[in-house]
C-alpha cells in the first residue's frame, strides 16, 4: 500500500469533523472522493497533509509503510506527497518561475527554467512574462489551476491530492489539466508499470470524463458511506443525488 490510513478521526476547532475513516490507496491507483459540501472532503486532505489545525484524535496515516502520523507538513511533502488546492493563497514577493526552480531542485541564481520545466510551462500556456508574476497574484481562475498543476510538475510527488481540479474551470483548461494530471498519474504508463497514485475530490465529476479512477469512495457527515466503481456511483448520485447513498448505506449496515 502506498497510503493506507486506519481508523482515522478529526477534530477541527474541537470540534470532530471525521470519524472512523479507513481508506488504502495501493501504487499505480487513482481514487476519487465525492460528498455534499461540509461532508469532511478537504479537512481529510489536510489531515494527510499534517496541517496544525486538523487534530487527529485517534487512528493512524501510514505512507510507503512509515507511520507519518504525528510528522509535519514539510516532512510529509519530502516523502513524496503533494497537493492542487482548489483556492491557495497569492504569495507577494516571489514569483512563479523562482518557485519552479525551488520546487524542481534547481538553483533558484540560474537565470533560466532547465529545458523540461520551460516545456511544461510553454504546455500549459504560461509565457516568460507570466513566469516572472507573483504566484497566484492576480491569476485568473484557470490561471490558478494550471499553476498548482504545473508546480505539481516540478515536484513530481509520488501520491497526489487534487482539489476540484475542474471547479471553475472552461472546457479547454479541463482538457488540458486533465492531460498534465494523467501525467502526475502515470496513465501514459501500462497500469502494472504505474507508480505514482492519486486522490481527487471532485463535486460534479466532470474531471473523470478525463481522468481515470480506479476507485470512489462517498464521505458523508464525516464517514466514507460506500466505495466501489466510479461510474457507476456517479451515475446513482447523478439520479438520486447523495440521499441515496445515504440509503445505501443503512442497507449495508443492516445487512
Amino acid at each position: 500500500m502506498l497510503l493506507e490510513i486506519t481508523d482515522l478521526a478529526v477534530e477541527v476547532n474541537g470540534k470532530r469533523v471525521l470519524k472512523d475513516i479507513d481508506l488504502t490507496i495501493k501504487e499505480g491507483e487513482t481514487h476519487v472522493l465525492l460528498g455534499p459540501n461540509g461532508s469532511g472532503k478537504s479537512t481529510l486532505f489536510m489531515s494527510i497533509l499534517g496541517f496544525p489545525k486538523y487534530k487527529i484524535v485517534n487512528g493512524s496515516i501510514l505512507f510507503k509503510g512509515e507511520n507519518i502520523t504525528n510528522l509535519n507538513t514539510t516532512e510529509r511533502v519530502k516523502r513524496g506527497i503533494g497537493v492542487s488546492f482548489q483556492n491557495p493563497p497569492a504569495i507577494r514577493g516571489v514569483n512563479l518561475k523562482d518557485l519552479l526552480k525551488v520546487e524542481s531542485g534547481q538553483n533558484i541564481k540560474d537565470e533560466n527554467l532547465t529545458p523540461e520545466m520551460q516545456l511544461l510551462a510553454d504546455k500549459l500556456k504560461f509565457d516568460e512574462d507570466f513566469l516572472e508574476r507573483d504566484v497566484n497574484l492576480g491569476f485568473s481562475g484557470g490561471e490558478v489551476k494550471r499553476s498548482e498543476i504545473l508546480q505539481l510538475l516540478a515536484q513530481k510527488p509520488d501520491f497526489t491530492m487534487f482539489d476540484e481540479p475542474d471547479s471553475g474551470v472552461d472546457i479547454e483548461n479541463v482538457e488540458l489539466l486533465a492531460e498534465e494530471i494523467n501525467m502526475l498519474l502515470d496513465k501514459d504508463k501500462k497500469p502494472g508499470q504505474r507508480m505514482r497514485s492519486g486522490l481527487l475530490i471532485t463535486h460534479l465529476g466532470y474531471i473523470l470524463n478525463f481522468v481515470g479512477a480506479d476507485m470512489a469512495h462517498v464521505l458523508m457527515d464525516g464517514k466514507i458511506a460506500c466505495s466501489g466503481n466510479p461510474s457507476e456511483i456517479l451515475d446513482d448520485i447523478r439520479k438520486e443525488g447523495f440521499k441515496g447513498c445515504v440509503e445505501c448505506a443503512k442497507c449495508i449496515t443492516k445487512s
